[in-house]
């Protein structure tokens, strides 16, 4: 990692050269379009937003010359760069100028949820679109019992998980910039940085307050209101990621418990909400420094 972080930094060509390859080849393997955001990410973090946008700019046309050779469509490469590249370079310079991670976290969340209700104003009824398109999403061999009635269940909250997905991974990509930022320029940097995430106390109570509206409406407010919460919901998962991140290093057998925290994340993904509901507890209860 440390390499390659390091070959990025060398300058605008690798820079350049490192996030278009790796943007194409996210096409082939989708997770490797966070290391090409976190490439973005970097430049941006240690040279500021001039130079992280010209290497966005030529990353993009590095990329657009790359898919014109093997016929990837145009497309493909403007939707590379105006939804993981930009994206990534404003939240960039949110943490470079803010200097903590919790504002870029919070821009990034509302961005999630401007894309939802954008979303709704340009369509009035985005449940009817996802009940077509979740069909063809589903595995050929997916059990056909339930099938419709599960598609309708979650069709009304698909435009939140989808921009949660979206807000996930671009905050992946700013955390993999930032660890990378700490690995050359400030060792151990961003592991202190990420244990004390915190957000501000008023978040949750909005929370509250957009669940409550979802709750006593109905029609497309009702819908919008679960969506933002759902998006609202990324963020308290990484305060939840950080907080028993925190409490299990306390523990002597810390150097096991947070490898098998992790690959616990990994291997059952429904273990992300009661993370979620950890981190937003938090906020008044302040796990981290209580004893246990």
């Amino acid at each position: 990692m440390k390499f390659l972080a390091s070959y990025i930094m060398r300058g605008r060509l690798e820079a350049m050269l490192t996030a278009s390859t790796l943007a194409i080849l996210s096409l082939l393997m989708t997770p490797l379009s966070i290391f090409s955001s976190a490439a973005i990410a970097l430049v941006t973090l240690r040279k500021g937003a001039y130079e992280g946008l010209i290497v966005l700019g030529c990353s993009a046309i590095s990329a657009a010359v790359i898919a014109s050779v093997i016929n990837i469509p145009f497309l493909v490469i403007v939707i590379i760069a105006l939804v993981l590249w930009l994206p990534i370079w404003l939240i960039a310079i949110v943490l470079r100028e803010g200097r903590h991670l919790s504002p870029a976290i919070e821009i990034a969340v509302l961005l999630g949820i401007a894309v939802v209700i954008g979303y709704y104003l340009y369509n009035a009824d985005p449940a009817s679109m996802w009940e077509q398109v979740l069909p063809r999403m589903m595995p050929s061999n997916a059990p056909v019992e339930n099938k419709e009635e599960i598609i309708q269940q979650l069709a009304p909250f698909m435009t939140g998980i989808a921009a949660s997905a979206g807000v996930f991974s671009m905050l992946l990509s700013l955390f993999l910039g930032r660890w990378w930022q700490s690995l050359l320029y400030n060792p151990g940097g961003f592991r202190q940085e990420f244990l004390s995430l915190k957000v501000q106390r008023k978040l949750p109570l909005i929370t509250l307050a957009i669940a409550g509206i979802a709750l006593v409406s109905s029609g497309a407010l009702s819908q919008i209101a679960w969506n933002a919460a759902i998006v609202m919901s990324v963020m308290y998962t990484f305060i939840g990621i950080a907080v028993m991140h925190a409490l299990f290093a306390k523990m002597s057998i810390g150097n096991l418990a947070v490898p098998m925290f992790y690959i616990t994340l990994v291997l059952i993904p429904h273990s992300l909400l009661p993370v979620a509901l950890v981190g937003f507890g938090d906020t008044w209860m302040d796990l981290r420094n209580r004893n246990f």
